[in-house]
């Protein structure tokens, strides 16, 4: 069974990712499963709590399809979790890593935006990581899929979960519908 774990802190951003992990689940029969920095309990900016089924340390990359970081206050600070290794591990692997809004920062300070299109709030919002990658930022709404690294702004959430389903080969009429559904409130009257 195909698996998405999704990486939360305190504070998380409760919108970035409830599409993605709602469709996967319901729609598509993904498994999806939920990590945070020493497996601790989180609450998200809307204050919806999370009990994480694991370990950001305890991730097998070997078992998952897709490694998802949710943005979320915690990685713009000093003290941020440091996730590079599994993120690159998974990376290594050939998953799909995928990061939205300030989770993007975790990619970029793993170097994982280094060499590949991507996009997030604002270059401005990357650089203090010590990125290399500003040369294949696009300055556009939506999510970049580049190879199977998937990014977005915290404003992007239905490109975002198109963009890692598409990774994971499920691009077809249902994945379209639902992206149509989601997005709907978006077409130009």
């Amino acid at each position: 069974m195909t698996m998405i774990v999704t990486i939360l802190t305190q504070g998380y951003a409760d919108w970035e990712t409830a599409l993605l992990n709602a469709a996967a689940r319901s729609y598509f029969n993904i498994d999806t499963r939920f990590a945070t920095p020493g497996g601790k309990p989180v609450a998200s900016s809307g204050g919806l709590k999370v009990t994480p089924d694991m370990a950001v340390e305890d991730i097998d990359v070997g078992a998952i399809d897709a490694l998802v970081v949710n943005g979320g206050a915690a990685w713009s600070q000093a003290d941020a979790p440091d996730i590079g290794r599994v993120l690159v591990a998974a990376r290594d692997a050939g998953k799909t890593v995928a990061g939205i809004c300030d989770g993007t920062l975790a990619l970029a300070r793993a170097g994982l935006l280094d060499d590949v299109a991507h996009t997030s709030n604002s270059t401005d919002n990357l650089t203090p990581t010590g990125y290399k990658g500003a040369p294949h930022y696009r300055d556009q709404p939506d999510a970049v899929v580049a190879k199977r690294i998937v990014t977005a702004p915290g404003t992007a959430p239905v490109s975002f979960m198109g963009g890692v389903l598409e990774t994971l080969g499920l691009r077809d009429d249902n994945l379209n519908y639902y992206l149509g559904l989601y997005a709907a409130e978006h077409k130009a009257a």
